[in-house]
């Protein structure tokens, strides 16, 4: 394992913690030649299949190690401070909290985007955009040596995804409100928040109303965070999103669902240091280590606020149901559909 240090420091985490304060399984295993990687799912709080939960997903890309490491930083924040804060304990008892910090290890042991297979699991569900989705980067079935590959037709998801959707669905089913914050880098010169859909710029998902809110929760409590908050298909429509999929899938039941997905800006990382893109991990990376340590710490608060609102949710989720918060959403996101 000491060729993949996010893995590493993953299993000292469970090694150190585990017992006291954690409980872990191992969602699925991936095959590297005669390496064998677990996925691990871990969870701090009741194992309460009514009480409302927060997810953290990293890695899903190999190549977006630092997705892993801002998860990895929050739970090892999470821990120390339970040493000595009460108010996490109690926090605990209104909420569980999910961490998958490393969906997809071969993908990241081999510096590739997809996984073992070739596949991109964001774009292996099931699911296809009906609107003009961008040539190859939308997710097609042409070939595993191209990137964004979806897999072949009619094939079953990648162990990966299935293992990843069969968790959360796990959490939708009984939970009032279960939230996601699904890490990536490498879009763009600014952090964004996207939400579903990814598949439709002229369709709100049904909860809008309730992103709505959420989004000017967030705003009027840091007014001075800098996040674009908004429909991942303002910037491109892909298919066989997994979010897309989990949320229809949520539909079914009445719970609500919140998936979303931080997209790090990693841009501005490359205008800075042009030289990383020496490595292709410098598309994707901070790279210097001061620039590391301020990503790290710069994502904390909006994931105590995710942490926070999620325990609060009866105080402000049925404002978010109003056709008021609807109609504002639709004005500001899809006004020009």
């Amino acid at each position: 394992m000491k060729e993949l240090a996010e893995l590493q420091q993953l299993q000292n985490i469970l090694s150190e913690d585990g017992g006291r304060y954690l409980s872990t399984q191992i969602l699925c295993e991936v095959n590297r030649n005669d390496l064998s990687l677990p996925v691990y799912a871990v969870t701090l709080g009741k194992r309460d299949s009514m009480l409302p939960s927060v997810t953290f997903v990293g890695g899903v890309h190999g190549l977006e190690k630092i997705g892993t490491q801002v998860v990895l930083a929050f739970l090892e924040t999470l821990l120390e401070r339970l040493r000595w804060d009460k108010t996490l304990h109690d926090l605990l008892k209104q909420i569980r909290i999910n961490f998958i910090p490393l969906l997809n290890p071969v993908g990241m042991m081999n510096h590739t985007r997809a996984n073992g297979q070739g596949v991109d699991l964001m774009r292996n569900a099931p699911l296809d955009s009906t609107e003009k989705t961008v040539w190859l980067g939308g997710g097609h079935r042409i070939s595993p040596r191209l990137p964004w590959y979806r897999g072949k037709q009619g094939e079953p998801m990648q162990p990966e995804a299935q293992a990843l959707c069969d968790f959360i669905q796990q959490q939708i089913t009984s939970s009032p409100l279960s939230v996601v914050l699904d890490c990536h880098s490498g879009f763009g010169f600014h952090n964004q928040i996207w939400f579903p859909y990814a598949k439709s710029r002229i369709e709100p998902i049904q909860h809008i109303g309730e992103m709505f809110y959420l989004r000017q929760l967030f705003q009027k409590t840091y007014p001075y965070q800098n996040y674009r908050f908004e429909p991942q298909s303002q910037h491109y429509l892909t298919h066989g999103d997994l979010w897309d999929y989990l949320y229809l899938s949520s539909l079914e039941r009445a719970q609500v669902f919140l998936p979303l997905t931080l997209e790090m800006g990693s841009w501005r990382w490359i205008r800075k240091n042009p030289l990383q893109l020496r490595k292709i991990s410098g598309l994707f990376h901070p790279i210097k280590p001061h620039r590391v340590s301020r990503v790290l710490r710069g994502h904390l608060v909006l994931m105590d606020f995710l942490l926070r609102a999620t325990a609060s949710w009866q105080l402000w989720l049925k404002e978010g149901e109003s056709e008021a918060m609807k109609q504002q959403a639709l004005a500001l996101w899809y006004h020009e559909n």
